[in-house]
């Protein structure tokens, strides 16, 4: 028999970091839960601290395996005080407003991922342009062969950082409101569902006559997915 307390290949350890207090039963320290959510987010928000004062920036990631990936500006001071530093990395997905018969018991039903580690730089032009690439394929799969290629000047203006995630933790809600106890109250209850989707894509003004939507985009509008 295992001992209880090892750790298991496929959580994450739970910590006095990571460890979901409140509503503990929404929680879930289980890799394919948090990867699931990173992977459903296009933005993600990354807290960090420079010279004592508690900074949050949001920006696209992708994940590959259990590291997770962000970019920005080689002259971003975000991204130079991540570098090196531990970092919190966060996604929510909101799927619906929860109305309640009294204002106390409204919430929401949400989908979140918390995810902690160490920033680092990824060094070499050629480790860089392969981790953009990845971020355009994860986005919009088959786009990357069909662009101009990267110049200089862009791939030495971009700064790439990544992280393993060290610890992680996964919140969900789901479901109806909680006080069915209370269902003599003469107050509508129930859920207002939330969903975010992608909408008719829009051509640049300028795009030449004959230039069509790609394939890929349209099945990734149509799919009802954000990515």
């Amino acid at each position: 028999m295992s001992d209880p307390a090892s750790p298991q290949p496929d959580l994450y350890p739970v910590t006095e970091r990571n460890r979901v207090r409140r509503a503990h039963e929404r929680g879930s320290y289980a890799h394919a839960d948090v990867h699931a959510i990173l992977d459903a987010t296009p933005v993600c928000h990354v807290g960090y601290v420079i010279d004592g004062a508690p900074y949050v920036t949001p920006t696209l990631h992708w994940r590959v395996g259990n590291r997770v990936y962000w970019h920005g500006s080689a002259a971003s001071r975000f991204l130079r005080a991540a570098e090196g530093a531990r970092v919190c990395l966060t996604c929510t997905l909101m799927d619906g407003y929860v109305m309640a018969r009294s204002a106390f018991s409204h919430s929401v039903n949400y989908r979140s991922a918390m995810v902690f580690g160490t920033a680092r730089r990824l060094e070499g032009d050629e480790a860089v342009a392969g981790a953009l690439r990845d971020m355009v394929e994860d986005l919009f799969p088959g786009r990357w062969d069909t662009l101009r290629p990267m110049t200089a000047q862009e791939l030495k203006a971009t700064a790439v950082l990544w992280m393993d995630i060290e610890e992680a933790s996964a919140k969900t809600r789901g479901g109806p409101p909680g006080d069915a106890a209370e269902a003599e109250v003469p107050v509508w209850a129930g859920v207002l569902p939330m969903h975010t989707v992608l909408d008719a894509p829009q051509g640049a003004p300028e795009l030449p006559p004959g230039i069509d939507l790609p394939p890929g985009l349209a099945a990734l509008v149509a799919s009802g997915r954000l990515r």
